[in-house]
């Protein structure tokens, strides 16, 4: 699939992802900020909240498809583009597949779980029933700096 999102656009609401994932740090959760749109328009956002909400699927992007879901009235999302500060994992792509979601745009890389470019490529693979449309790299540095800076101040 061809990414429709032009550069600028796509930095534009890669900041508002990143402002939801500045709300995960603020409640001690792993900096991750989602966003989906539909039409120019944000009909969800999320950030991660596995532990507050004793939720393993509390991904941040399972978090704005769901608001999104609800908000669109159908669990399909045709023409939706999710914004995501790091590279989904397997059952974050696999809900965006589910949802029929046509672009994801996303930040840093994730060398350990990221099922997109990094570890799997699920996103745009023949053996599933929808592909993806990626583009990944948007702000790359700060968006891995902030994931970076979370588990360093975790360390110490």
């Amino acid at each position: 699939m061809e990414v429709t999102m032009d550069p600028a656009t796509a930095e534009y609401w890669m900041r508002e992802a990143l402002d939801e994932a500045r709300r995960a740090c603020d409640e001690g959760e792993v900096p991750v900020g989602a966003l989906v749109l539909l039409n120019g328009k944000i009909i969800g956002r999320g950030h991660n909240n596995p532990i507050h909400r004793c939720d393993p699927t509390a991904h941040a992007e399972i978090v704005a498809l769901r608001q999104a879901a609800h908000n669109a009235g159908n669990y399909r999302l045709p023409g939706a583009a999710l914004i995501v500060t790091i590279e989904p994992c397997v059952m974050c792509v696999g809900a965006m597949i589910q949802a029929r979601v046509d672009e994801l745009v996303y930040g840093a890389r994730d060398s350990k779980a990221g099922a997109v470019h990094s570890v799997f490529r699920m996103a745009n693979t023949k053996e599933l029933n929808h592909r993806i449309a990626a583009t990944g790299g948007i702000l790359e540095e700060e968006c891995s700096a902030l994931i970076r800076e979370f588990f360093n101040a975790r360390r110490q």
